[in-house]
């Protein structure tokens, strides 16, 4: 379909609609791992989905709603800006967790709160962005807690600094030019700390983080720029930034937070290799690249606390203490997918021709450590543990991966089963988890054989390395994705939230389970390309259309009325994309529901009227649309979701997602 014919869909799919779900928040609270898994579906589901399906993304204004049609701007403004605000929200702002001049590449050098900011200076000069436009009051975040307050702890400064004129068009229409304001809280973020944690750190939790930071990270430094004009090039050579007229990133400002992000994902890793690896006994088990489970399982546990020690007047790891020592399954795929995004983004194998020469450049010694020639061959048993970011990326990758399967996979069932622990594992399989896994899989396999994965993860490679390691990913995708098919759908055509090995299903088929299956079962086709999982992944997705869509409230219920969570947001927006990617109707194919016109009207009910009717509780200023209007409320561009001071509880609330709605008709 072209691209005037696609307008011309969602135009008359949406004139006279005016279904609308009703969203009541129950729950307030910050999950970090559900939150941030929505978000990176969000991202992926925005400017990346809007372009792959022919638009110019530089026709998008913010404060243009519904230009140049409505599925657009909810793609590629809303749903992905949305995404990177949620992340600063949390790594910068919120304070939820061990401030980054107490983690281990500071104590490095030297462990003071000078040092971090000369490391700062030099990751601003690198980029080229200028020192004195560095937010203040930044609160860079090793790595979070587990769920959080995300409730303003204090008053917010929002007087306003200075003003812009602008001419806007509102969510309702509305056609004017205005005056407004930038407030303090744009450029200081002292005020923006939330009020208050569990103190525990997850695997999921940290994963969710690490995936938004690598994903943003390959789109920020993807690229380089011309340093006097700001202008994005593509990376000639790895040396390129060297030359004296270009610098690391696409620009200055998107340069200078892939740096940030970067420098907490290397962080974390080296907390989850240094500190938190579970031998059965005790915390801090040496995790090295020649790790085999049967020789003695080291794991990274469900649960761990954390007392906080104050040091440099921040929060710092002080004890740590075990909670829960199992291993979940959706703590093992929500670190395998982001380690396995930053292998590929920080991939120095010899062997890899194909590397991005930006990404090179970013690993060459400067600004961040290049990886010892020893692991740069991609033979494991030569390995060691470093603490640069590709050494630390291919350790936790390998190790992750092989406690994938020794720990969840039943041989016997040809399943990943939800728990271990203590040498044994449950009988339980969660739907949701089995297919995300998938996900999981197909991007490790991609990272392992230098195929294309972040935002290009269903693109063919020039190059496939044929790993070892990728060729056991493909065994363990073709088993689950056969199970899901054989075991886990019911007569109805739709699958069950999951079943008990040797008894019966789940009795719940909820819309989790189905949208997850969906983008599971597709990367389950986008790795194999075998078209037995994408004929199963279209059956699925037209039966849920047909078993769940509800008219009057825009969006997918089981009966008239249905329990909405992060989870289900990012199941949701990841397998409604890879339906209008892969799966929707081509050359013969004639299914109603699986025309690009009619999903895309799905996708601006289903986010307008979930999303942005309650579940998105706050959004920031800038580009999402939003601005401060002096006498003008706090939803300047009438979309439903109100700037953060005025979102709730005492002094505002972040620009995250509710943990939990009901959404009715």
């Amino acid at each position: 379909m072209n691209k005037t014919a696609l307008v011309q869909g969602i135009t008359l799919a949406l004139l006279g609609s005016a279904a609308h779900a009703a969203v009541k928040v129950e729950d307030t609270s910050f999950n970090t791992a559900a939150n941030m898994l929505a978000y990176t579906e969000f991202e992926l589901s925005g400017e990346p989905l809007a372009e792959a399906l022919g638009l110019d993304l530089d026709v998008l204004d913010p404060n243009r709603a519904d230009e140049p049609t409505p599925f657009d701007f909810a793609a590629g403004i809303e749903s992905y800006e949305y995404s990177e605000e949620a992340m600063y929200a949390l790594n910068y702002q919120s304070g939820m967790g061990p401030h980054l001049v107490n983690g281990p590449q500071n104590l490095a050098r030297g462990g003071t709160m000078a040092a971090l900011g000369e490391r700062v200076l030099a990751m601003a000069d690198a980029v080229g962005f200028p020192a004195d436009e560095v937010p203040q009051g930044m609160y860079p975040l090793s790595l979070p807690y587990s769920s959080a307050k995300p409730q303003f702890a204090g008053a917010v400064n929002a007087s306003p600094v200075n003003g812009d004129e602008l001419s806007i068009k509102t969510a309702k229409g509305v056609e004017k030019s205005v005056k407004t304001q930038v407030p303090a809280y744009f450029r200081d973020y002292t005020t923006l700390r939330w009020s208050g944690s569990d103190n525990l750190l997850n695997p999921a939790a940290v994963g969710g983080i690490l995936l938004k930071e690598v994903m943003w990270s390959q789109d920020f430094l993807g690229g380089m720029h011309v340093a006097a004009t700001d202008e994005e090039v593509e990376a000639a050579s790895a040396s390129m930034d060297q030359d004296g007229k270009h610098k690391l990133g696409v620009s200055a400002a998107d340069g200078f937070n892939g740096m940030m992000l970067t420098e907490q994902s290397i962080d974390k890793l080296a907390i989850l290799q240094g500190q938190l690896g579970f031998d059965g006994k005790q915390l801090g088990a040496a995790i090295t690249p020649q790790y085999d489970p049967a020789k003695g399982i080291v794991y990274f546990p469900h649960q761990v606390k954390v007392t906080e020690s104050a040091k440099n007047d921040v929060g710092a790891i002080g004890k740590l203490d075990l909670v829960d020592a199992s291993s979940q399954l959706r703590d093992s795929w929500m670190l395998l997918w982001p380690l396995s995004e930053f292998f590929a983004y920080s991939d120095q194998r010899s062997a890899n021709s194909n590397q991005n020469p930006a990404f090179h450049a970013v690993f060459d010694g400067q600004p961040f450590a290049a990886a010892p020639v020893a692991n740069q061959s991609g033979d494991l048993s030569k390995a060691t543990a470093g603490q640069d970011a590709f050494s630390l990326a291919l350790n936790l990758s390998n190790m992750v991966f092989k406690n994938l399967d020794a720990l969840h996979f039943n041989r016997n069932a040809g399943t990943l089963v939800d728990s271990w622990q203590a040498g044994k594992q449950g009988q339980h399989v969660t739907t949701f988890d089995a297919a995300y896994a998938l996900v999981a899989l197909q991007i490790f396999q991609r990272a392992q054989d230098a195929l294309p994965v972040g935002y290009a993860a269903g693109d063919n490679g020039e190059l496939n390395l044929n790993t070892p390691q990728g060729k056991e990913a493909l065994v363990l995708v073709r088993k689950q994705a056969d199970f899901i098919l054989t075991q886990l759908m019911g007569k109805n055509g739709l699958v069950y939230d999951g079943l008990t090995l040797g008894g019966k299903p789940d009795a719940g088929q909820s819309v989790d389970a189905q949208f997850a299956a969906v983008r599971g079962l597709s990367a389950a086709f986008l790795a194999t390309q075998d078209t037995k999982y994408r004929t199963a992944a279209r059956k699925l997705f037209i039966a849920t259309d047909k078993a769940y869509f509800n008219a009057k409230a825009g969006t997918w219920l089981v009966g008239s009325q249905g329990d909405y969570t992060p989870w289900t947001q990012a199941a949701i927006s990841g397998g409604l994309r890879a339906t209008m990617l892969n799966l929707r109707n081509t050359g013969a194919e004639k299914a109603p529901a699986l025309e690009l016109a009619q999903l895309t009207q799905r996708y601006v009910s289903w986010f307008r009227g979930t999303v942005n009717g309650g579940m998105q509780m706050a959004e920031w200023v800038g580009d999402s649309g939003e601005n401060i209007i002096q006498g003008a409320g706090s939803d300047t561009d009438e979309d439903g979701v109100p700037q953060v001071t005025a979102a709730g509880g005492q002094h505002g609330t972040a620009m995250v997602m509710a943990a939990k709605a009901r959404i009715s008709e």
